[in-house]
Formats: C-alpha cells, structure tokens, sequence
C-alpha cells in the first residue's frame, strides 16, 4: 500500500491541529509552518510536508515533498 502524500481535509483547519494530525499518523515526517507567499526551497523532500497558512490556518493542501 502507497503510503499517503495529501490531506485535503485539513484545508481550513488550524495549523497546530493539522501538524499533530498529519504527526500522529507519520511521526518521522517533518512539517513545517509556513506563511502563504513565504519563500520555500524547490528540493523535493518524501519526508516533508509544508502547512501554507493565513491567519492561522491551512490555505494549500497540504502534501509530501
């Protein structure tokens, strides 16, 4: 079984909720918080996820890379 690169339902969640959720289900996987329109790096990483967050919380699907 392909292990779970996207978490469309956490679009409009907080952002500490959706990090303990997509945590709770990948503990080696490292998320990071990141301003919608902030500058990321464009290296593809299985063992990141980035939450883009406005006003707190999720803007973009989150997803691995």
């Amino acid at each position: 079984m392909e292990a779970k690169s996207v978490w469309p339902e956490l679009m409009g969640k907080p952002a500490e909720e959706a990090r303990r959720q997509i945590r709770a289900e990948f503990p080696e996987i490292a998320v990071h918080v990141v301003p919608e329109g902030g500058m990321v790096t464009m290296d593809f990483n299985e063992q990141r996820v980035r939450l883009f967050v406005k006003d707190g919380k999720v803007v973009r699907e989150p997803r691995r890379g």
